[in-house]
């Protein structure tokens, strides 16, 4: 599904299903924002869990809205599954590796 606007000398194009899986890449910093440095990777996991479900329902629910098109339960579980795998690949894969998420904790959480 595709979402377009009308902007001055063009068209803008939109696929929300893409930006839920760019979120998917900011998820593992979010999850080091809201929790502590000593906090159990279980529940980092699981929170990291909630909001790939979170990211990947809102964007298809922000889909259906702008789009007048009917909510796709199936595009919503995909984009959470997507997003979820691409979430735990950058955060293991970049993230954790050049310590950007333990930097995030230590200079951005108070």
């Amino acid at each position: 599904m595709y979402i377009t606007f009308a902007v001055e000398g063009g068209e803008v194009t939109f696929q929300p299903n893409i930006w839920g899986m760019l979120i998917g890449v900011i998820l593992p910093i979010a999850v080091g924002l809201v929790t502590k440095h000593t906090t159990h990777p279980g529940a980092k996991a699981t929170l990291l869990l909630f909001l790939s479900a979170l990211n990947g329902f809102l964007t298809e629910f922000i889909a259906a809205q702008v789009s007048d098109a009917g909510y796709d339960m199936a595009t919503a579980l995909w984009t959470w599954g997507g997003s979820f795998v691409l979430a735990v690949a950058v955060h293991f894969g970049y993230f954790k590796p050049a310590g950007t998420t333990d930097w995030a904790q230590r200079n951005m959480v108070k």
